[in-house]
């Protein structure tokens, strides 16, 4: 009896766990179908593909096989959560466009948990459009242009003149301190060489634990993670706490006047919120600008032609001016024509926003029609979006995603769509050339995000990218050297002869000796001072760029 029992016990048993895997592979949809796709593992689903590394600038292999198998929309399954991806320009628009009414922002509860709870990221609403117009107070055209043009530039040309006197400079790390250094003065009047607790190194331990497995246990790369978030909200606290106590002592920067929305009467702003706020545009400041910027110049080391053009623009505005030692005007910033292009191609390819998570609200039918309208059917939310050329996808049939479902729209893969952008991997500043996105962001151009997410750091970010570029290529020349499988080697030279070299400085390791050798001749410019820049070959790295989507989105 005990034995019949225990068969009937495992019959039942495994009959739930076929009928459970059998349901988590094909889930059910009250309208219509869903998109083709795979669910992948139970629980797992195909997160580990998704978050495998690429080390091309092309679409990675996860989205760009599935795009074969089953089209420009599909579905899946990514950290637990069922998700329908989006590569079709048009679905794209219609998400970014219905934010609020069939889409809400999300991300992954180890996101939430990592950035805080009532980070800007996660608001919704009428309180993320004020935290939204509180931050452009800061990154808004009139404070970028009165109060930021200016300490970019000084900043710019101090830390380019300090590198040129050291042997080598690894130029990521080195543009993502300087850039840190700068916006956080703006921010919380931080000043790096008189603190004691250096944020730097905290932010540090907070980027390189932000993509792992959330367990948060001594030694684990999460735990660290927390563990520099907890270290900067510490200081941030303290901060808060010292501005508070004393009122009459103004600092003049963003942490004031936050402040005095937190202590006005009906503050709609809590502490939490705006020291999660605080946290998110430290760490944007960190990471994601310096990426783009280390990318251009390789770039423009790889395309003489490009970097030709550009100087050529920056040393016209240069002749233009009645006195060449004054600094950049709005009016010099606003007439880079050709260098906006080059921001906007390096954006392009850099796509360092690999995924942009909605949620739907509701079940939403999709129709692959060749007009793009929005109606109702049945209550059902309805968009009739291009068809697809895939013989494989039934796309024309219709689709639909169920309420509660993720969203991804996928930048990438419309970047470096052959039928938008010909030659897509090809590096062409000339290809945005009288083009609207060159200003702004189009259902063809989301490197900046979408919709009412738009970024409102996007023009803080080419203003800094473009004053570092005006003063590198007016005031300093580098030459490739040789490629290493780990580094790209520039000499940066001053453009102004200050005095001949008595001879090279010792080689500090063979890697850099054995390059030196095959220089040629013509190469090793007798300019003092000289420096090595060293920009990492990744620069598409898997975990950077994961962590990199949360700027865009949330600030």
């Amino acid at each position: 009896m005990a034995f019949l029992v225990a068969m009937c016990s495992a019959v039942a048993v495994v009959v739930l766990a076929v009928h459970w895997v059998y349901r988590w592979r094909n889930p059910r949809c009250s309208i219509g179908k869903l998109p083709p796709g795979s669910m992948g593992l139970p629980l797992l689903g195909e997160t580990m593909q998704f978050f495998s590394p690429n080390a091309t600038f092309d679409v990675s292999p996860f989205i760009k096989d599935r795009i074969k198998r089953y089209g420009p929309v599909f579905r899946t399954s990514l950290v637990g959560q069922p998700v329908v991806v989006s590569t079709d320009p048009e679905l794209n628009r219609f998400v970014f466009q219905q934010e609020g009414t069939l889409f809400e922002s999300w991300y992954p509860e180890t996101f939430t948990e990592i950035f805080g709870r009532s980070n800007v990221g996660s608001l919704h609403g009428f309180m993320y459009k004020y935290l939204k117009s509180l931050v452009l107070k800061l990154f808004g055209p009139e404070s970028l242009r009165d109060l930021l043009l200016r300490d970019v530039e000084t900043a710019a040309c101090a830390n380019l003149s300090s590198w040129s006197r050291l042997s080598s400079i690894e130029l990521k790390e080195a543009t993502s301190n300087m850039i840190f250094d700068l916006t956080a003065k703006k921010l919380i009047s931080y000043e790096s060489s008189s603190s004691s607790e250096s944020l730097r190194k905290n932010f540090v331990a907070f980027i390189r634990g932000l993509i792992s497995y959330p367990v948060d246990l001594p030694g684990t790369a999460y735990h660290q993670c927390m563990q520099g978030r907890k270290n900067v909200m510490k200081v941030l606290k303290n901060m808060l706490k010292e501005r508070r106590n004393s009122p009459r002592k103004q600092h003049g920067d963003f942490f004031d006047y936050l402040i005095e929305e937190l202590n006005k009467e009906r503050s709609l702003i809590t502490e939490t919120i705006a020291l999660d706020l605080m946290f998110v545009l430290l760490f944007a400041s960190f990471e994601t600008t310096s990426l783009v910027l280390t990318l251009a110049i390789k770039f423009l080391t790889d395309h003489p032609n490009v970097l030709e053009k550009l100087t050529e623009e920056h040393d016209t505005i240069i002749k233009n001016r009645e006195d060449p030692m004054t600094g950049v005007t709005w009016m010099e910033y606003r007439s880079m024509a050709f260098t906006f292009q080059v921001i906007t191609e390096t954006a392009r390819l850099a796509n360092i926003v690999p995924g942009i998570f909605r949620k739907a609200l509701k079940d939403i039918q999709i129709n692959g029609l060749s007009i793009s309208t929005v109606t109702e059917i049945s209550s059902v939310p309805h968009l009739l979006i291009s068809r697809s050329q895939n013989p494989h996808c039934d796309f024309a049939t219709g689709y639909t995603i169920p309420a509660g479902w993720r969203v991804m729209v996928c930048p990438p893969a419309v970047h470096l769509n052959p039928e938008i952008y010909k030659d897509p991997l090809t590096f062409d500043p000339w290809r945005w050339k009288d083009r609207p996105e060159l200003n702004g962001g189009s259902k063809h151009f989301m490197a900046f995000g979408g919709g009412m997410r738009f970024c409102v750091g996007t023009e803080f970010t080419k203003l800094q990218m473009a004053i570092f570029v005006h003063c590198l290529v007016t005031k300093y020349r580098y030459n490739l050297a040789l490629p290493s499988n780990n580094f790209l080697f520039f000499y940066l030279v001053m453009s102004l002869e200050l005095g001949l070299l008595k001879g090279w400085r010792r080689l500090l390791d063979t890697v850099n000796h054995r390059l030196d050798n095959q220089v040629e001749g013509n190469q090793r410019r007798k300019y003092s001072p000289n420096a090595r820049i060293r920009i990492p070959r990744w620069l598409s790295y898997p975990a950077l760029s994961q962590s990199s989507m949360i700027w865009w989105e949330m600030a």
